[in-house]
């Protein structure tokens, strides 16, 4: 449905009398209900939503109207959207939700809007399709006590779910998983750069601003402003294994990996992060491009087409060797922070993987090992490829769950202190 035929059957609308909303009568308390169920579909594609934004949003339509539908949805994205990555995921949920002009005629006559069957289309975001799917019937009535997962978690629930192998979710605990884990915080250390910049303290006098200082208290100096470096975060690298035994840690550490390393703040300001991905099983893959997208789902969906070999096995050594013949000036110096994702069972030869390696770390600051097999008590690196990695590597750290991701952040601080 277009505008025009939008704004038409907009203007054909009966006029309200005195004492009723532009989006109807509100005595019949239809208006929250028409709102709630888009702002519900939101919550299932997993948007932050919560009673305050409902409000706000009642209260942006009171004032905008539904006569023009661009006014319309914006009024809504402004006050409904906080991420620059959910902007998507809302106008697809909103052309999906208000394509059909029966649902605007529903809308003015206070019913509260319903989509039938699937959208024919453009593909939606799987978070999208997932929101617009129509509730499976349970077997059982639930108990009034019970809380859907979809809406809000128990304590003992999402307790669980931190605490849960990815191996071992189920299909509906993996989808929910995958979005808690986007919302993980990764705060990377800093290092001093080499550009300056104008500081309380320093090993440099600040002549150009000690005597612009001066000249404006009759030429005598009065301070000596210093300058100090700036603070950069480490510059990062992160090789993640495909192979067919990683396959169910491997989109939920993508998606973990590309929301929390979009931004850090340093010195109270949100500064791009240089990131640069790869993907290695039986040859690399260079996932640098994808991760360039701002929304989680389109670099999940740009990723799954770049890659050929997934849950082909995994030759690290080969892997790495394209990585130096090919990538090297990916290498920022010796600050590049390298995270590798693996369980460690390669199918190549050691000597190779254990030459590569040791070019690797002479070209960078540390390589911490990511190794989800330590969710095992009695994990020890015995295998051939994971011994490699265990000698040549700075550090290995679990990740097959919630809490052990969100003890990443202090693990990469505790490796760069040694």
């Amino acid at each position: 449905m277009n505008d025009d035929a939008l704004d038409d059957r907009l203007a054909e609308a009966p006029a309200a009398g005195k004492g009723v909303s532009q989006l109807g009568d509100a005595r019949t308390g239809k208006l929250a209900g028409n709102l709630s169920g888009f702002c519900r579909t939101l919550r299932r594609a997993g948007l932050p939503m919560d009673a305050a934004r409902m409000a706000l949003a009642q209260q942006a339509l009171d004032l905008v109207g539904v006569r023009h539908r661009q006014d319309f949805a914006a009024a809504l994205e402004s006050v409904l959207i906080s991420r620059e990555q959910d902007r998507g995921v809302f106008r697809e949920l909103f052309e999906a939700f208000f394509k059909d002009p029966r649902l605007a005629n529903k809308l003015l006559a206070q019913m509260l809007p319903k989509t039938e069957g699937k959208a024919k289309g453009p593909k939606q975001r799987p978070r999208v399709s997932e929101a617009l799917a129509p509730p499976k019937p349970e077997a059982k009535p639930r108990d009034e006590q019970t809380i859907d997962l979809d809406a809000a978690m128990t304590a003992s629930e999402l307790a669980r779910v931190k605490a849960a192998d990815f191996n071992q979710l189920s299909a509906s605990e993996y989808t929910l998983v995958e979005r808690l884990v986007r919302d993980i915080p990764l705060p990377l250390p800093t290092v001093a750069a080499r550009r300056t910049q104008s500081g309380a303290r320093g090993a440099r006098i600040h002549w150009r601003r000690t005597m612009g200082a001066a000249a404006q208290c009759g030429g005598d100096v009065m301070a000596l402003h210093r300058l100090q470096r700036r603070r950069q975060p480490l510059p990062l690298m992160v090789l993640v294994d495909i192979s067919g035994s990683m396959e169910r840690y491997t989109r939920l550490l993508l998606a973990f990996l590309h929301c929390a390393t979009m931004r850090t703040q340093v010195g109270g300001q949100a500064l791009a992060l240089r990131r640069d991905v790869f993907a290695f099983g039986t040859g690399l893959t260079d996932l640098s491009p994808a991760f360039r997208l701002a929304d989680t789902d389109d670099m999940l969906v740009f990723a799954g087409h770049s890659i050929q070999d997934f849950a082909g096995g995994t030759r690290m050594g080969a892997s790495l060797a394209t990585l130096r013949q090919h990538h090297w000036r990916r290498m920022v110096g010796r600050r590049t922070l390298v995270l590798l994702v693996s369980d460690g069972l390669d199918t190549g030869e050691p000597e190779e993987l254990t030459r590569e390696l040791d070019w690797l770390k002479r070209h960078t600051r540390k390589i911490l090992w990511l190794n989800p097999l330590l969710r095992f008590d009695a994990y020890q690196p015995i295998a051939r490829g994971a011994a490699v990695l265990h000698k040549a590597t700075d550090g290995m750290v679990a990740v097959h769950n919630i809490t052990r991701l969100q003890e990443l952040a202090g693990a990469i601080a505790k490796l760069l202190k040694q």
